[in-house]
């Protein structure tokens, strides 16, 4: 009764020291559950109800003489001490039983909830007084009514039984005060991320230097923002909490505060947070602060004085001006917040956040109090009474959230925990059989690994008995769902035990012995637990460490679908690591991947296509899937357009496929870009990505540049320019540049104003985005119908483009200078670029060791010097001599370039000397000789300048 009201009741003052009740609609409900439970203590449980309590409630009664006929009164019952159950003296009220205490506040008619409060408020921990100060709560201690039974002595005394009784009657009503409580509650509005954050801002604005400001500074401890709003830690989102905050008012210290979804209150923090609640809860931060600063309420008072004076509104205006200074707290708030366990996602470690249960909806059904009942026996110590204790709970519905959060509630799941480090395998197996089907619950899956549950079952997969390691490896996989999770059976050498459970040779047998049967579900098991473990990097090494690999090829040429599924789940998880991809490619696990792309269960499909997916990014698994029959099936899985899941590893398998050129003929004759443009269209955006980029690598050929137009595809394309998904948005512009190489394709393109839309995302934040637009305009230009009057009519276009070449990005800047290479051969278009700068800014990039860029960079070069003074500009700004190391390069298409930018700038005498200097001729006469036509020219024209130089010199000299 005591810890229950302590969480149930509203009290003006916090902790268990002196404070009166408040006057809530919520009080009231919890008096009157407590009134009503005295009342059936009395009808139906009448030894309990005459149990002589071990100290009296005492309080101050408000009930005048009249109820009690005379001014002393006292019960003819009296305790083993001879003293009365129930005595009232003057004002005083002492009463030692539950059935006195109930006809007191039955006679006190209207009164009995003024009563009832008075008796709680003088009696802050009733238990105390009625069981003994043995059975009181300490600090830190479980405030469930349950942890009582613990200190009940064991033996045969009835009043140990009554005693027992008791503490169950109270945890009954404990259960009914919170689930009353809680229904209150939901109903209240909360705080949430966008209030905090409105009221934030709008005491900024009131804060600052100056004695008539709210306050002196008002900071959040942390600039970064969650996309739920959020600035806690994610582990303190679970909690509630939505940010903290140093507050510096003009009359106190600075008050370290956490805001929360129930409510404002100070924490223990200085230099770092203390998370730890100091205070009361506020309802937010103004009835915080006008509780701790004086200074806060008087200059407050003046913001409203000033600001009705300064403005001349309607008095409609003043009230809402007024109120939102002053009492913005007191508004309504039009959102409740929602659970903020979506903040947090890992990038590689698939972090799961404990969702807070919606409670107080509904009452709690038979299945809840059913299952309270048989707790009794599952504590009872006796192995026989808790095995049957365990049958009985698994006869109820395991998979209804109400029986898995009722055996957390009641305490059992630390008995459950506990029951697995006994010697009684009996035990073990009827409590992992338990954990297997609640641990479904996130609620619980936290909670086991709270409660140390991981560790144990770690341990258990050492056990002789397979029966129990198969138990203990799934419920591993259903509670490794999470970061720490994961980490927890790490560290306590799970991955090594789990990969041992692979490891039998009951491998490619159709028809099993019990014995195998029995060693292929310990693989399947422990398979499971793999598949969770493996989201997490370090985790994946440790299982490569361990020998899992050959075990999990060993188990892919199995034909048992159960098992295949969560190996091969395993493996598509692993594969995103370089080491994982070789050894599944060297190990030959690609031909059991791609025989499985035809198995009739699609969870085996989708797996399957994933793990392709991600090591296709490699030459040599590529060829593999083609030459072990794996293009054909992956077509014919793009017809299954329900399985949106499938649908994704399926097209992602194709995409990295078909960046080998042999890939995309095979793709072409099994029709599958007939298929991938079929899904442009109402797809969600992960299976869109993959599509396009699927599509993008098929452009290779030019075939299939006339398919997606025939079949419809470029609208679509265009279309999807003006998304926002940025994956996607790198994949489109990819695909429309390589459609925009067949003329008929780019006049489409420009009528549907797509060259446009790529100009437009060269704006982007995203450098990838921006690279991939850049390189797609290159074909536009090249191949539009007027090219450079479609360039100059794009407002701004030329400026934005040149201002890219400021980027830090390599790649922005090699497809930037690609696209200016091809503007630059418009005369008109060059003399725009010239004027924004392009020459200083092409020279900034001259000392570069990147190829790509090199390359690029040369060719723009070598195109910008058709224009005025331009050549001179270049050599001025020092671009010359770092373009002459260009022919040291080992890449052909570096020298080819190169050799044609130098051949233009050495139309003007300094440059020509620049060159010579830096030991041009001897580089430029090796490629005299090349077999590139191109090469050989530009080489030799840039040597005939040079030497044209020198004689002329050397005649000037000389006369």
């Amino acid at each position: 009764m005591g810890a229950a009201l302590s969480r149930a009741a509203q009290w003006t003052a916090a902790g268990s020291g002196t404070g009166t009740l408040e006057t809530t609609s919520l009080n009231e409900s919890v008096l009157n559950e407590i009134i009503k439970f005295l009342e059936d203590v009395c009808t139906t449980h009448p030894q309990e109800a005459a149990f002589i309590f071990r100290e009296p409630l005492e309080w101050e009664t408000e009930l005048s003489c009249s109820v009690f006929g005379e001014e002393t009164v006292q019960s003819e019952a009296k305790g083993k001490d001879g003293q009365p159950v129930l005595l009232r003296t003057a004002s005083t009220v002492r009463v030692r039983s539950f059935d006195q205490l109930s006809h007191l506040l039955q006679n006190a008619m209207e009164k009995k909830s003024k009563e009832a409060q008075a008796c709680l408020e003088a009696n802050r921990d009733p238990i105390v007084k009625i069981l003994g100060p043995e059975y009181g709560t300490v600090e830190g201690e479980d405030l469930s009514m349950l942890h009582l039974l613990d200190k009940v002595k064991k033996d045969d005394d009835p009043e140990t039984e009554t005693i027992r009784r008791i503490i169950l009657l109270l945890h009954q009503l404990d259960l009914q005060l919170l689930n009353s409580s809680l229904k209150h509650i939901s109903q209240d509005i909360r705080l949430n991320p966008a209030a905090v954050n409105n009221e934030v801002n709008l005491l900024k604005n009131f804060s600052g230097k100056g004695e008539d400001t709210v306050l002196e500074s008002l900071e959040y401890t942390s600039d970064y923002m969650f996309s739920n709003g959020c600035r806690a830690p994610p582990w303190r989102q679970a909690h509630g909490e939505i940010c903290y905050l140093v507050i510096k008012p003009h009359d106190t210290d600075p008050l370290y505060i956490t805001c929360s979804t129930a409510g404002v209150f100070l924490n223990g923090g200085k230099d770092d947070i203390d998370y730890e609640r100091k205070s009361d809860v506020y309802k937010d931060i103004v009835t915080f602060l006008r509780e701790r600063s004086p200074k806060f309420v008087e200059n407050m008072a003046k913001q409203v004085s000033g600001q009705s004076q300064n403005l001349h509104e309607t008095p409609t205006e003043k009230n809402i001006l007024v109120i939102f200074i002053i009492e913005f707290s007191y508004r309504t708030l039009n959102c409740r917040f929602e659970d903020i366990s979506e903040s947090s996602s890992e990038t590689e470690e698939d972090e799961e956040q404990p969702i807070r249960r919606q409670e107080g909806n509904t009452d709690l059904p038979s299945e809840y109090w059913g299952i309270q009942k048989l707790a009794k026996y599952l504590k009872g110590g006796n192995p026989t009474a808790t095995v049957i204790a365990l049958c009985s709970m698994r006869d109820f519905n395991l998979a209804q959230e109400t029986c898995q959060l009722a055996i957390r509630d009641v305490g059992c799941l630390e008995v459950l925990i506990n029951l697995l480090d006994t010697e009684e395998i009996k035990c073990q197996i009827g409590s992992l059989k338990i954990l297997k089907e609640i641990s479904q619950n996130t609620l619980i899956r936290h909670a086991i690994a709270d409660l140390g549950g991981l560790e144990i079952m770690v341990k258990i997969l050492d056990s002789p008995d397979k029966d129990l390691k198969c138990l203990a490896a799934e419920t591993i996989a259903n509670v490794a769902r999470f970061k720490e999770a994961r980490r927890t059976v790490r560290q306590h050498g799970g991955i090594k035990r789990l990969v041992g459970l692979l490891g039998c040779n009951s491998v490619g047998s159709s028809s099993l012995t019990s014995y195998q049967a029995k060693d292929t579900e310990m693989a399947r098991c422990g398979a499971l637990a793999l598949w969770s473990c493996s989201k997490s990097t370090k985790n994946k090494e440790a299982i490569r460490k361990a020998g899992g690999i050959p075990l999990l090829a060993k188990w892919l040429k199995c034909s048992h679908a159960n098992i295949l599924t969560p190996v091969a789940g395993t493996l598509q998880e692993c594969a995103s690591e370089p080491s994982y991809r070789l050894a599944i490619r060297t190990e030959g696990m690609i031909e059991n991947l791609v025989k499985n792309l035809s198995s009739e269960h699609e969870e085996l499909q989708m797996h399957c296509a994933n793990a392709i997916f991600k090591c296709a990014e490699d030459k040599e698994t590529r060829d593999l899937v083609r030459q072990h029959g794996g293009l054909a099936p992956l077509s014919v899985l793009l017809g299954n357009s329900e399985n949106k899941q499938l649908l994704a590893a399926v097209t992602g398998a194709i995409w990295k496929c078909a960046i080998s050129r042999e890939n995309v003929s095979k793709f072409r004759e099994c029709k599958a870009v007939e298929a991938l443009v079929g899904l442009l269209t109402d797809q969600p955006e992960e299976v869109l990505v993959n599509t396009v980029g699927a599509l993008g690598e098929c452009c290779q050929e030019p075939i299939n540049r006339t398919t997606i137009r025939k079949c419809g595809g470029i609208p679509t394309l265009v279309k999807l320019l003006t998304g926002t998904d940025q994956a996607l948005l790198v994949n489109v512009t990819k695909a429309v540049g390589a459609c925009a190489a067949e003329r008929e394709n780019m006049t489409i393109i420009d009528r549907l104003d797509g060259v446009r839309l790529l100009w437009s995302l060269l704006k982007n934040p995203n450098p990838d985005v921006q690279a991939s637009a850049a390189w797609a305009i290159c074909p536009c230009i090249e191949n539009a119908k007027d090219a450079g009057e479609m360039v100059r009519s794009f407002v701004g276009g030329l400026e934005l483009i040149v201002n890219l070449l400021k980027s830090k990005n390599k790649e922005v800047l090699a497809s930037v200078c690609a696209a200016i290479t091809n503007i630059a051969k418009d005369e008109e278009n060059l003399a725009v670029i010239t004027d924004h700068g392009v020459v200083p800014l092409l020279s900034k990039l001259a000392n570069t060791n990147n190829d790509k860029l090199r390359r690029h960079l040369a060719e723009a070069i070598s195109n910008c010097c058709m224009w005025g003074s331009n050549r001179v500009t270049f050599g001025e700004t020092k671009a010359v001599a770092p373009l002459v190391r260009y022919l040291k390069s080992n890449d052909p298409s570096v020298h080819r370039a190169t050799a044609q930018a130098l051949y233009q700038l050495s139309e003007d005498p300094n440059n020509c000397i620049t060159m010579h200097e830096n030991g041009v001729v001897k580089l430029l006469l090796a490629m005299v000789g090349s077999t590139d036509e191109t090469l050989q020219e530009a080489a030799a024209g840039c040597i005939a300048n040079i030497r044209r130089l020198a004689l002329a010199t050397e005649k000037a000299k000389y006369g």
